[in-house]
């Protein structure tokens, strides 16, 4: 094996050079320049190897079989190495090891500059940034690979992969805003927390390798925990938040066949969704109901107007065919919660509850397959209490309404554009404590459309 690698080395080296070499394709129809340099990553490669003693390992020896081949590809005449290319990048990357990662994003990085429409190299590039712990880049990767794949099931592990990822960085974005709000210092997702103590410290970030921030991850626990003890709300919602992170890091998120396919959101994800969006939260009322589905009305015009439409609760007047993107309700009552399933279509589904057991059952028997792309996780159950959300104490008088919930949270996560209330009026209006809320944050009001304008 030790001389059959030399061969191919020298083999390797007289097609594309040696490091340093001009990328430039040979005269006569020679090699293309991604392709010499793609070669020249396999000679640096195949060096290194050679002096790190017999190869035992059966990858490497497939690796260097494909190199082989590779090469081979570039020195024929009239070849298409192309897909030569990606099979030598995806043996870089069976064959393990951080140096074999960074040979398959070597090789997928030519691959994708030889052709930038290939669905297969920019899979390959993103399996090497997700090898090596570069998380977002290689989401960017796998959604360009999406944005190229014809074929749906075909692409489902890739988008479990993605959903994977982003709900690990989520989970980190969430510890930073609940150490950060704490603390008082703004950290949010777009800084950082010191994970360790002195200078040089770790700052925990969705944009650490994955290695570094499961440390930085584990050291900002540890801290915390020492400084206020384990049984600090937030500490515990911390350590939670940990524990996530880790199981996300260990296997990819699956489905629950109970959530009828939903995706579900956390506090990062509905940020995500609201974000520069104009909503409008409308009363269910028999007027307001009546004039949304009047041929030529202002009021419906108004409402088809907003990027987001939010309904609450049981919806009675309005037609099944109205528009929701976001249905929020609120399970009253003595638990286990029963009543009618969720069935209104609606984009996005809020279910606000306590206690968790018991808010999960309704979950699974009232959600209904189909009827919602994606449903709010247990982080955003109970948004007024929660000590990582608004840790507003519990009111004496019952559960505050569901659009008065729903405007805190919108308030909370700032990043609609603009909230707009519509046909809270008469039956519809909210107790005084929600209004006095309201009023004190009311920018305009339109008595024509009865609509208040959150500043």
């Amino acid at each position: 094996m030790g001389q059959t690698l030399t061969g191919l080395l020298t083999s390797v080296r007289a097609i594309a050079g040696r490091p340093g070499t001009p990328t430039r394709a040979r005269p006569g129809g020679g090699p293309d320049p991604e392709l010499l340099a793609a070669l020249r990553h396999c000679g640096d490669h195949l060096a290194a190897l050679a002096t790190s003693g017999p190869l035992t390992d059966a990858r490497r020896t497939r690796l260097i079989a494909s190199i082989g081949a590779l090469t081979t590809a570039c020195s024929t005449p009239g070849a298409d190495a192309f897909d030569a290319l990606l099979r030598t990048g995806q043996q870089a990357l069976d064959s393990g090891g951080d140096a074999g990662a960074r040979l398959a994003l070597a090789l997928a990085d030519e691959a994708t500059a030889l052709r930038a429409r290939s669905k297969g190299a920019w899979r390959l590039r993103g399996n090497a940034l997700d090898a090596l712990g570069r998380s977002e880049e290689a989401i960017t990767a796998y959604e360009r690979h999406l944005a190229l794949q014809q074929n749906t099931a075909a692409s489902r592990d890739v988008e479990r992969r993605i959903a994977t990822l982003r709900a690990a960085g989520d989970r980190i974005d969430e510890a930073l805003a609940l150490v950060g709000d704490e603390d008082g210092d703004g950290a949010g997702a777009g800084g950082g927390v010191g994970g360790t103590d002195g200078a040089g410290a770790v700052r925990l970030s969705r944009r650490l390798p994955a290695a570094e921030a499961r440390v930085a991850f584990t050291e900002l626990v540890r801290l915390r925990t020492t400084e206020r003890g384990a049984a600090d709300p937030a500490v515990r919602r911390l350590a939670a938040l940990y524990a996530e992170h880790r199981r996300l890091s260990d296997r990819d998120l699956m489905a629950d066949p109970l959530l009828g396919g939903a995706e579900p959101i956390g506090v990062p994800g509905l940020r995500r969704f609201l974000a520069g969006r104009t909503v409008c939260l409308v009363a269910d009322t028999p007027h307001t109901a009546e004039q949304e589905q009047r041929p030529g009305s202002s009021l419906a015009a108004l409402i088809e107007g907003y990027d987001l439409v939010v309904r609450c609760d049981a919806v009675r007047h309005a037609a099944p065919t109205a528009r929701t993107d976001l249905h929020a309700v609120t399970l009253r009552g003595d638990s286990p919660w029963k009543g009618p399933r969720w069935d209104r279509r609606a984009t996005a589904r809020l279910v606000f509850g306590d206690p968790l057991p018991h808010w999960r059952l309704a979950l699974r028997s009232r959600l209904v397959p189909g009827a919602q792309d994606r449903i709010g996780d247990a982080t955003l159950r109970r948004p007024l209490h929660d000590p990582a959300l608004l840790a507003e104490a519990a009111d004496a008088d019952g559960p505050a309404s569901t659009a008065y919930t729903v405007l805190r949270l919108l308030d909370f996560l700032g990043t609609p554009a603009r909230v707009d209330l519509i046909g809270f009026e008469g039956p519809a209006a909210l107790p005084p404590r929600e209004r006095e809320w309201i009023g004190a944050r009311t920018g305009t009001t339109d008595d024509t459309a009865v609509r208040i304008t959150l500043r």
